[in-house]
């Protein structure tokens, strides 16, 4: 129905187990690779820019559309440089992969961990205009709760990082 490098809608048959058949549109969107890039002093290096689609300002992590052939790891450390300034560095922590609305929408998305990044200069990406900034990994229930968070790409890394975290040092779940 409608094809380019950013986004592809689909038309499918669907069939269900009782035999009904009906037509069902599907978003697809491309390969995403985002960095969780977090420092000795417990904080996560984000992007707090608006988005024009929700119209609201908040914090996003860098992130970007794996290129043909590339790695998403490679994608996730280049556009962090990209749109921070910041270079991640050593090898990063494959921290989980997910599909963010799986009813409607494909989006395989793939998160990166580093604890560690060099300042390199200024964000180079024109196109991703906003404030760079460290924050504190105790924020993220408050910017949840307050709707500052953009996205599943920075819901889903920042509160399953904050949980198995959590976890790691002997914390209790439920």
């Amino acid at each position: 129905m409608y094809d380019n490098r950013w986004v592809k809608l689909g038309l499918a048959d669907v069939q269900a187990p009782n035999g009904e058949r009906w037509e069902y549109h599907v978003v697809h969107l491309a390969r995403i690779a985002i960095a969780l890039i977090v420092n000795e002093r417990d904080e996560v290096l984000m992007l707090w820019r608006y988005r024009f689609p929700t119209d609201q300002w908040g914090y996003e992590l860098l992130g970007g559309l794996v290129e043909d052939g590339e790695e998403p790891a490679v994608t996730a450390a280049r556009e962090a440089a990209e749109e921070s300034g910041w270079r991640p560095v050593g090898e990063p922590e494959h921290l989980i992969s997910f599909e963010p609305l799986p009813g409607q929408v494909t989006a395989p998305t793939e998160v990166y961990l580093w604890r560690r990044a060099e300042h390199v200069g200024e964000p180079t990406d024109t196109e991703e205009v906003g404030r760079v900034e460290w924050v504190p990994l105790a924020r993220v229930p408050e910017l949840a709760a307050r709707q500052q968070l953009l996205g599943a790409g920075a819901l889903v890394p920042l509160l399953y990082y904050v949980a198995s975290r959590g976890q790691d040092q002997g914390g209790q779940s439920g």
